[in-house]
């Protein structure tokens, strides 16, 4: 029997002993591991769920009864000092010695502490290990007992840093990120997806400080701050130090294994070192002079090495290796693959960006426009699997690429299905799990959850980015065997959205924790909670402020913030109707908070570039003026548009600046799985593009027309006729009860356009429900819309006037001071944000 060694006990020297044990050839040899830490392997990627519960065990990847059950000799604890290469042994610091006829290196890496003076301080941290975390933790608490607004800053704003900075959020610490490069995620991200991600982390209270080089660390025996330059200082408490990694190639280094030029072991394809019995893999393996620092290289480089030793010789390493990634930071979905940095001579690039929404797309593709080469995704990751499935397999993209990421008609796919896909196509890097292999454990094995295929395939257990595709594939797979295919939430909730409406409804919850303590599980997430937010909304008219955390950062604040952390100010102008009055009025605050105005496309005056602090000042004059909240930032009746109809018009049949001004004040404020719009047209000359709105009316002989689930945008959408030459009460009903209808049954973030598209029998089936009654639920739909329109409140008066919901609109958490780094330049007798570089 051969005895293999492998020294370092992280993710990839578990994944090779996972490996090496399913081989038949594993009764030949015996394994034994050695690690340094005091733990069994555990799950570094998501290291940062640590802070939500410091739970160490919820982490490990097997428990120390997994490697005896398996026969793995596992020696924890016990670091390696020497390697004898002529006598094929190793000597460990409790000096023991071993003899091996394979050795495998897997130590991994260790955080790179910059040579900044004094580093050396208390308080000063590196974010590597669960010991790490423990270190921060008491530290934390310590400072907070006696400082309880202390800040700590993380030094690095790449992957790590940005997880490293939402602990220091987790740790009730002042969030301060200091980035040497002029853009976060310098190796992912190009300099305009940089700026919105940076927008949207500020939005959430990350304090981002860019092109910062850290000449010392301030403070005696303990930290109280970071020189950058002359008079350049951040205060602080505490560092957290995510500056980039180091191989841990000491021991390779000192048995003359040969090393690359900035470090690491020098491997060949199959994983050999310079000496032929000693295997490299992980972050410590020079392959390509690279250093591949994503958990998927590692775990190949595992099975190759696996495969090498008990003599599989073809297995080998690949000649290029994948890096694309996909991961959520603090929230905010950020991906890139392929080539994410496409210069002008080798491609072209396609760009859709939306700042008002924390949203950048790019995608890169081929000069003769029919291959995707790469891209990036920031603030909406859900194409990463497609795309990056269509980059890997060379799949044909449309003579159009911008369909790729436009939106396709809010919850319609954007490209084909997952099904499409060739059978040999790898949908989880990590584990090398192709299409085929999911489908057939769905068709073949009646595996019919994520769960099920990651026990059987796994699946989705390294990085997890691979989830959302193999949810399509079961989903998929299970239709095409004529099974029904619940649409889930999240994680965090085993309903749909309308079955989650019937149970808040029927059991008067209005708690999201008491939500998630009765019917769902975990800790809840990005999508769940406003999700709740909007169904409490939906149902009790609850405002925005009453449960504010589980809102959306828009709603959060009332407002939409804008490129430059400031925010919009937009009033309710019903029908876009406004008087001299009200004009000068508005004038008179834009001028005192010098705040830039323009017209919207929806009859009514955004005010751009308010601060925080302002926002209740503004609006509470606003309000003294008899304004009222437009909810711009809300998914909620935005504006109903209107032409000045028969009023004015010599064309006009009928009165539609009353009927508009009526029907806004009658649907304002009501929450929605979407904003949705409205418009009143006096004629069918349309002058008010009723037929390009969520709900349109339109005056004709003999009464109104209604027309439903339009849209403008990327992908427009005309209207449909709902009922014709009806009066205005009827008009009224027949809308009212559609909108109801909508809002109790379609999915998260769906259109009206979309939600009729995807309903079976489409406008038919509509009519039958809203005029025709076929379900007996008019009447229950009538009540439920004069409930919200009996009981709208105005946000913002409710906020203005509630001290303690007022108190949160400040820059800062521990002052009163503004934000000084808002700056702004001159544009035609007016401001706006200083342009990005």
């Amino acid at each position: 029997m051969k005895t293999v060694i492998v020294i370092g006990n992280g993710m990839v020297g578990y994944k090779f002993c996972e490996k090496f044990v399913a081989q038949k050839e594993y009764r030949n040899f015996k394994l034994l591991v050695f690690g340094d830490e005091p733990r069994p392997a555990y799950d570094r990627v998501h290291l940062s769920e640590f802070f939500e519960n410091q739970n160490a065990k919820a982490l490990e990847m097997a428990s120390e009864d997994w490697y005896t059950k398996n026969g793995i000799e596992l020696m924890i604890n016990e670091r390696v000092a020497d390697i004898n290469r002529d006598n094929k042994t190793i000597t460990t610091a409790n000096n023991r010695n071993f003899s091996y006829d394979y050795l495998v290196l897997a130590t991994g890496s260790s955080a790179f502490v910059p040579p900044i003076k004094g580093v050396e301080k208390e308080g000063v941290f590196v974010y590597r290990t669960i010991e790490d975390l423990e270190s921060m933790l008491a530290y934390a608490a310590k400072l907070k007992s006696t400082k309880p607004k202390a800040k700590a800053a993380v030094l690095g704003g790449g992957l790590l840093g940005l997880e490293a900075g939402k602990a220091v959020m987790d740790m009730g610490l002042e969030p301060h990120i200091v980035e040497f490069a002029p853009k976060l995620m310098p190796r992912q991200l190009d300099s305009r997806s940089s700026q919105v991600l940076q927008l949207k982390l500020e939005s959430i209270g990350l304090h981002i400080h860019l092109s910062k080089a850290t000449n010392q660390i301030l403070g005696d025996k303990f930290i109280t701050g970071m020189e950058f330059g002359e008079d350049d200082i951040l205060d602080v408490d505490m560092l957290i130090i995510s500056a980039g990694i180091r191989p841990r190639d000491e021991l390779g280094k000192a048995c003359g294994l040969e090393i690359g030029v900035r470090g690491g072991i020098v491997v060949n394809n199959k994983m050999q070192t310079s000496d032929e019995y000693i295997y490299a893999i992980g972050e410590i393996a020079l392959y390509n002079q690279m250093i591949y620092g994503l958990v998927a290289p590692g775990y190949e480089m595992a099975s190759v090495a696996v495969d090498q030793i008990i003599g599989n010789a073809n297995n080998i390493m690949s000649e290029s290796i994948d890096m694309s990634t996909k991961l959520k930071l603090i929230g905010v979905d950020v991906a890139s693959f392929g080539n994410p940095f496409m210069p002008a001579t080798k491609g072209h690039s396609v760009i859709f960006e939306n700042k008002t929404q924390h949203l950048y797309k790019r995608i890169n593709v081929s000069l003769d426009g029919k291959k995707l080469l790469g891209g990036i995704l920031v603030g909406d990751a859900t194409d990463y699997s497609m795309l990056h499935q269509i980059y890997l397999n060379g799949m044909p993209i449309p003579s159009d690429p911008s369909q790729l990421i436009l939106p396709a008609g809010d919850g319609a796919a954007s490209f084909g299905s997952v099904i499409d896909l060739p059978d040999a196509a790898v949908v989880c890097s990590c584990e090398a799990v192709t299409k085929a292999e999911v489908c057939c454990a769905v068709k073949d094995n009646g595996k019919e959850t994520v769960k099920d295929i990651a026990k059987t395939t796994k699946a989705t257990t390294g990085c997890g980015g691979c989830k959302p595709m193999v949810t399509d594939l079961i989903n998929e797979t299970l239709k095409s065997l004529g099974k029904v295919v619940k649409e889930r939430i999240c994680e965090h909730f085993d309903y749909s959205r309308q079955e989650l409406y019937d149970i808040v409804k029927m059991k008067n919850i209005k708690d999201y924790d008491e939500l998630l303590d009765t019917h769902g599980k975990g800790n809840g997430c990005e999508v769940c909670k406003p999700l709740a937010a909007s169904l409490f909304a939906s149902i009790y008219n609850e405002t925005a402020n009453r449960q504010d955390t589980i809102q959306d950062s828009n709603d959060r604040y009332l407002a939409n913030i804008q490129r430059n952390g400031t925010y919009s100010v937009v009033p309710r102008v019903a029908g876009g109707e406004i008087s001299p009055k009200q004009m000068i009025a508005m004038g008179r605050i834009a001028q005192k908070y010098d705040l830039y105005t323009k017209i919207t496309g929806g009859q009514r005056i955004n005010m751009f570039g308010a601060k925080l602090h302002e926002l209740p000042l503004i609006w509470e004059e606003l309000i003294a003026e008899g304004f009222e909240t437009g909810q711009a930032y809300g998914k909620s009746l935005r504006t109903v548009k209107s032409c000045v109809g028969s009023t004015w018009c010599r064309y006009g049949m009928d009165e539609s600046v009353s009927f508009a001004i009526e029907i806004e004040n009658r649907y304002k404020g009501i929450r929605s799985p979407h904003k949705f719009k409205g418009g009143v047209s006096g004629c069918i000359r349309e002058c008010a593009e009723a037929r390009g709105k969520d709900f349109g009316f339109i005056a004709v002989e003999g009464g109104w027309n209604i027309y439903i689930c339009g849209n403008g945008g990327a992908t427009p959408k005309h209207a449909v006729l709902l009922a014709e030459k009806v009066d205005k009460e009827t008009a009224i009903k027949y809308v009212d009860r559609f909108l109801m209808y909508y809002i109790q049954t379609a999915q998260p973030l769906m259109r009206t356009a979309a939600w009729l598209e995807k309903l079976e029998g489409g406008i038919d089936y509509v009519k039958d429900v809203v005029i025709n009654d076929c379900l007996g639920i008019v009447d229950q739909l009538d009540k439920d819309m004069q409930h919200l329109v009996e009981t709208y409140k105005c946000e913002w008066k409710e906020a203005i006037e509630t001290p303690e919901i007022r108190a949160k609109y400040t820059h800062f958490v521990n002052s009163t001071e503004e934000d000084e780094n808002i700056e702004f330049v001159a544009l035609r007798d007016q401001k706006m944000p200083t342009p990005w570089v």
